[in-house]
């Protein structure tokens, strides 16, 4: 078995406080040891020496859409929330050449910006032989939209079948799982059966504006959007709630569910959330970039919420490095921990995916891990990472 040791400035484990001139054994592709190198109980032997700088868990990006990257710089942003949606549906279905090599180019960009994990919304399923050729592990989420409840039932058995597909041909390294794509998307009829199956693992909620008027009063710019696109028949009574409260009374919340967003929601939506047990993925670039809002993500955590971060697609965002959403976020609320801010980025992707082995620096641990290179020794760890100047970089360990 390899043994390796790694020394750093400073070691952010993560679920511990960092560690100042830090040393992490790793045998075979496992943390055995970490400690600061006056420890009596530190291995013995020749220390790769990494630099100035911080070794932290590879980042977690929990919520992006790869299937959108052809559409990087080809939507409107700043139009609102309804024009955006309608110029990636027009676009999204050209196929092609570009389409594979746009969604490579981004599974590269991921790793080389220090990602190792990555929650990825998928209406096709056609690309898992990219993911599994990467470094990344993956879950992928194939995502269901039908507002015509005529089409429940077809829907349902297309993506049972989609998914016995993916069983049939392993991809290593890639899950694939269940899942909605937002309250004014699917049909409470297919929401029932999705929930008689066993519920889904992501939902898009409480996102926009336009999402809350559509299900208090069941009119505005997403009710003319459905209109546009030929499904103004569909009969809907409004339940008259927020996002929230209309899918906890469906069933939907449960402690496996990544929700994306939550920007339109008051103290009672962060109470069900808590107490559901869901994970709440952040997408601060995104919701900037659409005007959608900004969620409160301190009161979000003064509540108990579980917190992550993703970027979104490339039709929203400049680039699928979640450490950009880290700093941006830190920026709008300089009064955050950056140490809760790192673990939203890390620990608590990990978390969200149930991807056990990754997210921290710990004995037993997947060695997936980082580097962010200081000119000089930082004298706050936390601080360098999320000061906007820090790139990280995957180490290696074979």
């Amino acid at each position: 078995m390899s043994r390796l040791i790694l020394g750093a400035s400073w070691v952010i484990p993560v679920d511990g406080p960092p560690i100042k001139d830090g040393r992490v054994l790793v045998e075979g592709d496992r943390v055995a040891w970490l400690g600061p190198a006056g420890d009596p109980a530190a291995p013995q032997g020749p220390v790769r020496d990494l630099g100035p700088g911080v070794l932290l868990p590879g980042l977690v990006n929990a919520h992006c859409h790869l299937e959108l990257s052809q559409l990087a710089g080809q939507t409107p942003l700043g139009e609102g929330f309804v024009p955006w949606v309608e110029s990636v549906v027009a676009a999204r279905g050209r196929p092609g050449e570009d389409a594979v090599r746009a969604r490579a180019e981004a599974i590269r960009s991921l790793e080389e910006r220090g990602t190792v994990a990555v929650g990825d919304v998928s209406n096709t399923l056609g690309h898992l032989d990219l993911l599994a050729a990467s470094r990344l592990r993956s879950v992928v989420f194939l995502e269901l939209l039908a507002w015509d409840p005529a089409r429940a039932e077809a829907t349902l058995t297309w993506a049972e079948e989609r998914l016995a597909a993916a069983a049939r041909t392993p991809t290593p390294g890639v899950e694939v799982r269940l899942a909605a794509h937002a309250p004014h998307s699917v049909s409470p009829e297919l929401f029932a059966r999705l929930v008689e199956r066993g519920g889904v693992a992501s939902i898009h909620l409480a996102e926009s504006r336009e999402e809350c008027r559509f299900l208090a009063e069941g009119d505005g710019p997403w009710a003319g959007f459905l209109e546009r696109r030929g499904l103004g028949h569909v009969s809907f009574r409004p339940p008259g709630t927020s996002p929230v409260e209309y899918v906890d009374g469906l069933g939907l919340l449960h402690p496996s569910l990544v929700v994306v967003h939550a920007v339109q929601v008051g103290e009672e939506d962060r109470g069900r959330l808590a107490r559901r047990g869901v994970s709440v993925a952040l997408c601060p670039r995104s919701n900037r970039n659409l005007g959608v809002g900004t969620a409160d993500v301190p009161a979000l955590l003064a509540s108990g919420v579980r917190l992550c971060l993703g970027t979104d697609s490339l039709a929203s965002v400049e680039t699928l490095d979640v450490l950009d959403d880290a700093v941006l976020l830190t920026r709008q609320f300089p009064g955050l921990d950056p140490a809760a801010v790192v673990r939203m980025a890390t620990a608590g992707g990990a978390e969200a995916l149930g991807l056990d082995d990754l997210g921290t620096i710990a004995p037993g641990k997947r060695a997936a891990l980082v580097f962010a290179g200081a000119p000089s020794p930082p004298t706050d760890p936390h601080a360098h990472v999320l000061s906007g100047r820090a790139r990280l970089r995957r180490v290696g360990i074979g």
